[in-house]
């Protein structure tokens, strides 16, 4: 079993930045893609970026050349570096590990952005 801890949520004002981690824990499969997702009130849970065990690197574009996604293997940790946060940015973050048929979810972390 998989399990993920977020942290680093916050408010901050428009243009400020945040960085959030996710740390996991448990036996993860050699191939496999870490995540960020977010959700806001209202809205479908939607996917943020990706990063794979390869390296490999993917963005909703909202967020493109203002979010960047990173991993550490060694400690089992994937960050989102968030810059230039808008409003419309705030949402709960969640962290997710898909490797095999499985996908696993953390318990989320709030980003508050004010205008």
């Amino acid at each position: 079993q998989v399990q993920l801890v977020e942290s680093g949520g916050g408010s901050v004002e428009a243009g400020g930045s945040l960085r959030l981690s996710c740390v996991a824990s448990g036996k993860i499969l050699p191939i496999n893609v870490l995540g960020w997702f977010r959700q806001s009130p209202g809205k479908e849970r939607e996917w943020v970026a990706s990063a794979t065990n390869k390296g490999g690197t993917m963005y909703q574009d909202s967020v493109k050349g203002r979010f960047t996604i990173s991993r550490d293997d060694d400690k089992k940790t994937v960050y989102l570096e968030m810059n230039n946060l808008k409003p419309e940015d705030t949402a709960v973050y969640y962290c997710s590990l898909a490797h095999g048929v499985d996908r696993y979810w953390g318990q989320g972390t709030q980003v508050t952005v004010s205008s």
